[in-house]
């Protein structure tokens, strides 16, 4: 996830306002019944790789949560590149489109839906990994959250993982899914590769089928890499060559540390971040 420091441009009701407007009030639906769903892009050195595909993805999470978005993914994606153009050329950005209901009980009223764009200085994370713990919290299963979107309600449940991880003395929290396999890790998807085979928890339901994860799975096996999608289990962890991770903040970064067991980041890590690389910049 992006934090919030630096310029800040939001497009809100038609006009690009400055900072971090107000926007919702203590009736509205959004901040009293958690009606919102985001997506986040990337802009840095010129580039933003797959923002259609996000743009695309904010429009189906609305949808899956009973909102009614009133653009299209097209017109998101020009507003971005107009907002990208406020900012400096060299500058790395975060780029959040969300969409809300102002009015409802419970179910929110999706003729009342709004949209907002946010787009805020940002900088990429150095690829210097993070280490994990394997956390207490479990992603939920389909049938008791709204996972099929990018949803802010699921985020809580990660925060409690990450609180959990860093009283620890970790920096990230590997989740497993309702039955004890592994998920994610809290704020983005896992890899690890074992003798030269790559491997990724299959999507089951319980957590978002990444857009750089589908992005770093397809470069890998173009460039002839064995990449699995299977059921992992916290042994497999342990067990493994090398941990990495993919996500739209910080890209593909090695884990350094998962409990006890430490890693250095291996050459499928490395190829995936220079595979990703080679991809933006194509």
């Amino acid at each position: 996830m992006g934090g919030t420091t630096g310029q800040a441009w939001s497009w809100v009701q038609g006009e690009w306002m400055e900072g971090n407007p107000p926007i919702v009030g203590p009736l509205s639906h959004a901040l009293w019944l958690s009606s919102v769903i985001f997506d986040g892009a990337r802009f840095f050195q010129g580039v933003a790789p797959d923002l259609d595909l996000h743009c695309a993805r904010s429009i189906r999470s609305a949808l899956a949560m009973g909102l009614a978005p009133m653009v299209t993914a097209g017109e998101i994606e020009e507003l971005c590149w107009d907002g990208i153009r406020r900012f400096p050329k060299d500058a790395e950005l975060y780029i959040r489109p969300m969409f809300f209901a102002e009015e409802g009980f419970v179910a929110p009223d999706p003729e009342t839906t709004r949209f907002v764009l946010t787009i805020h200085e940002d900088p990429l994370p150095a690829p210097t990994g993070f280490t994990a713990c394997v956390s207490s919290r479990r992603r939920p299963p389909p049938s008791m959250a709204p996972t099929e979107a990018k949803a802010a309600c699921l985020y809580p449940n990660a925060a409690l993982a990450l609180t959990e991880a860093r009283k620890r003395g970790f920096q990230n929290a590997v989740m497993l899914d309702a039955i004890g396999n592994v998920a994610e890790f809290a704020t983005s998807n896992l890899f690890v590769a074992k003798d030269g085979v790559v491997r990724t928890p299959v999507p089951n339901g319980c957590f978002l089928n990444g857009i750089t994860r589908q992005r770093v799975i397809a470069l890998l096996r173009a460039d002839g890499f064995t990449v699995e999608e299977c059921t992992l289990t916290p042994n497999d962890l342990f067990d493994a060559d090398e941990v990495f991770s993919t996500g739209n903040h910080a890209k593909c970064v090695p884990v350094t540390k998962v409990e006890d067991r430490a890693f250095a980041p291996g050459p499928a890590f490395k190829r995936a971040r220079a595979l990703y690389w080679e991809y933006a910049f194509r």
